[in-house]
């Protein structure tokens, strides 16, 4: 389905978002299995870098935005909506974030592991360099229609 039959529907079954707006937007990788993850609400949370934010000139998510997940062919899976945003340095994202974020085993162990070398890789495009104590956007969201 297009984001914006879902978003028509949404609103139809509930006119209190109306006057709401969205972001649409896919997983940066593994699009498909993560919007899987976040539509059976296995994934509640997600994480981004901060820098990133600035470089692009973005403003930082914030609680109560809407969210429409599309999958890599950029069909609308869900609506997220945005609970909680903290910027936190990376080695101090908690076990209890890294398990929200659903992914592999769900251990602070494997979250770090994979997200090391997701913003190695990203930081090395930008010509930036990676460290210890970037800062990271932590995000909780629920999925409030599917």
């Amino acid at each position: 389905m297009k984001s914006k039959q879902m978003w028509q529907e949404f609103i139809s079954a509930y006119p209190e978002y109306q006057d709401k707006t969205y972001q649409a937007w896919s997983y940066g990788v593994e699009p498909d299995e993560l919007a899987r993850l976040t539509f059976e609400q296995i994934k509640t949370a997600t994480a981004s870098s901060y820098e990133e934010y600035a470089l692009e000139n973005e403003a930082l998510p914030e609680a109560g935005e809407l969210n429409m997940i599309l999958d890599a062919s950029e069909k609308a899976v869900c609506i997220t909506k945005t609970i909680k945003v903290s910027v936190i340095p990376f080695l101090e994202v908690s076990k209890e974030h890294a398990f929200k974020e659903g992914e592999g085993d769900r251990s602070l162990h494997y979250w770090r592991e994979v997200h090391k070398t997701f913003f190695e890789n990203s930081y090395k495009k930008n010509s930036l360099v990676f460290h210890d104590n970037i800062l990271i956007v932590c995000e909780e969201f629920e999925v409030i229609y599917k």
